[in-house]
């Protein structure tokens, strides 16, 4: 009887599903705001705009102009060759000129640099949104990990009591002798179960020190438990920076349509140089303007315009299947969810509580005489099973909520 009540009050009180103390200073929001401010990506993404926009300030402007410097009409044979002041054509001159691409091909490249620094922001939003994902979920797993691993600890320390019972149990005849050795085999399958939990245990910190930079992370305070809004998140579709993305993809596609169709539009250039000769001819200043001629627009112009018109059509093609596999990934991700969550409740609900019931009933029959040693430790093992399934199921939902409002909700 004593044995009973002191193996009821151990696996009671070391199987519950309280959270470990906190090891470390990282809450939840303090490791999201941390990745946030430290992930090289970003950092990344960041500098990346930052060029798009410096980049940008010299779309559409004229190009630069061109000095240039010569001799012309130097007599290179017959009585004056050779000789700068034999020859009233013979001058040192010294000219600039400037082209002038037309209106719409500066126009394109405005309109190609603004899209530019669009694409740019967009995917440092969606870098942000992947960054915060994903080191939510190294938290959420870190943090369900090292509670799995203390309530591990605890059930082994709950059942030394009853592995130390085992050899009075075999003496006593109440257990075949075989039974004996029942308390190596479940030590070594606890054990092998335990090396699992110090491996999640590293590989979540490791996951988490990669997106905020803390050397030895640890999960401190509660799990967030998000409230899912398909309406809200569906509505919301339309700005997910994947989607915003394709969008300043497509007007940059665009720009590169207007920009080969204002290849059909003649250039422009103009010309102006100062002539230096001798003093005795005087000296002489010479303009001029230029004009491209785009005579072969079948052969030249039209071919690069059809393709930068298909490239838009991709790119606008491209975005309705990223919108149409956004909106299948959010209800596929939302499933999951309620499918979790059902079993965790059952889980907490109807399988705890059940493999409860049925340790105390064996520990009550064991102490009565009534069940065998073996009755118990069943028992007790599926309680202890029941339990840290439990905290596994929590993490998948604690996991789902954190993916979809962070994945698909608003960056606000």
């Amino acid at each position: 009887m004593r044995l009973a009540k002191s193996l009821t009050a151990a696996l009671f009180f070391s199987t519950t599903l309280a959270s470990p103390a906190a090891a470390g200073p990282l809450t939840y929001a303090a490791a999201l705001d941390l990745a946030e401010r430290s992930a090289p990506s970003l950092q990344a993404s960041g500098l990346k705009v930052d060029a798009a926009r410096a980049a940008s300030r010299a779309t559409g402007r004229l190009p630069d102009p061109k000095l240039s410097v010569g001799i012309d009409n130097f007599p290179v044979s017959g009585p004056p060759a050779g000789r700068f002041d034999a020859d009233d054509m013979t001058m040192a001159r010294i000219g600039i000129s400037q082209d002038v691409p037309n209106g719409a091909r500066r126009r394109a490249e405005v309109a190609g640099g603004s899209a530019e620094i669009g694409v740019a922001e967009a995917e440092a939003a969606l870098q942000q949104r992947n960054v915060r994902v994903a080191a939510a979920l190294a938290w959420i797993d870190l943090g369900y990990a090292e509670r799995r691993l203390a309530a591990l600890d605890q059930l082994v320390s709950g059942l030394k009591a009853l592995w130390s019972a085992q050899p009075a149990s075999v003496a006593s005849g109440a257990s075949r002798p075989a039974m004996g050795l029942e308390p190596k085999r479940l030590q070594a399958t606890f054990a092998d179960e335990r090396s699992e939990l110090v491996a999640a245990v590293a590989k979540a910190r490791a996951e988490l020190f990669r997106w905020t930079g803390e050397p030895t992370p640890s999960a401190a305070g509660d799990a967030p438990h998000y409230q899912i809004d398909a309406a809200a998140l569906h509505a919301g579709l339309a700005r997910h920076p994947s989607l915003l993305t394709s969008e300043a993809s497509e007007r940059r596609a665009s720009a590169d349509v207007d920009a080969a169709r204002a290849g059909t539009r003649p250039d422009w250039g103009f010309e102006l140089s100062y002539g230096r000769r001798d003093p005795m001819f005087g000296d002489m200043v010479s303009a001029g303007v230029t004009m491209s001629l785009p005579l072969f627009k079948g052969t030249r112009q039209a071919p690069v315009i059809a393709a930068r018109v298909a490239d838009r059509n991709r790119v606008r093609i491209e975005r309705e299947d990223r919108r149409r596999t956004l909106v299948a990934a959010l209800d596929t991700e939302i499933a999951d969810h309620i499918m979790h969550h059902d079993q965790w409740r059952r889980s907490v609900e109807v399988l705890v509580p059940t493999a409860e019931q049925r340790a105390h009933l064996e520990l009550s029959s064991y102490a009565a005489g009534r069940a065998g040693f073996d009755d118990v430790r069943q028992a007790v093992t599926d309680l202890a099973d029941a339990k840290l399934a439990a905290l596994e199921r929590e993490a998948m939902v604690v996991r789902d909520g954190a993916r979809i409002v962070l994945n698909y909700g608003s960056d606000q």
